[in-house]
């Protein structure tokens, strides 16, 4: 069911201000730099060994990493696990009685396809189910 770890969200105010920290100071290679405008974020990946890090900037003040912020401040927003057949995750976990935000699958980064489990279901942790799509050749 569940793959890998795909990434770990970071809400933060800035990337450009965020990004040497990560990229200097730990030495993690940036691999993108892209603007999710439905999500109202810009995120930048970086690799972290089999895992990435996907820094979130709010483009808006109604960006739910906005709000994230405002209320928590910057950190650890969320947990993206790797998956194959996102509709069919989706309906395992309800059949689990997991509360889902997302009850069908959206885009994300990256060409993905995600939908987050409510933290309330899963002892406060924000989980991202994450499908990437096949590319070939």
């Amino acid at each position: 069911m569940i793959k890998k770890i795909d990434h770990i969200g970071i809400a933060v105010m800035s990337l450009e201000a965020t990004l040497p920290f990560y990229t200097e100071v730990l030495k993690l290679p940036l691999l993108k730099i892209e603007e999710v405008v439905s999500q109202k974020v810009k995120v930048a990946f970086l690799q972290a060994g089999e895992t990435k890090l996907e820094l979130l900037e709010p483009t808006s003040e109604e960006s739910t990493i906005a709000n994230f912020i405002e209320r928590r401040g910057e950190g650890i927003h969320h947990v993206a696990l790797g998956v194959e057949s996102i509709e069919a995750r989706i309906a395992e976990m309800k059949e689990h009685g997991i509360r889902m935000i997302d009850e069908v699958p959206r885009p994300g980064a990256g060409g993905a396809d995600i939908a987050f489990m409510h933290p309330k279901s899963a002892s406060g942790v924000l989980f991202e189910l994450c499908e990437k799509k096949q590319t070939k050749g």
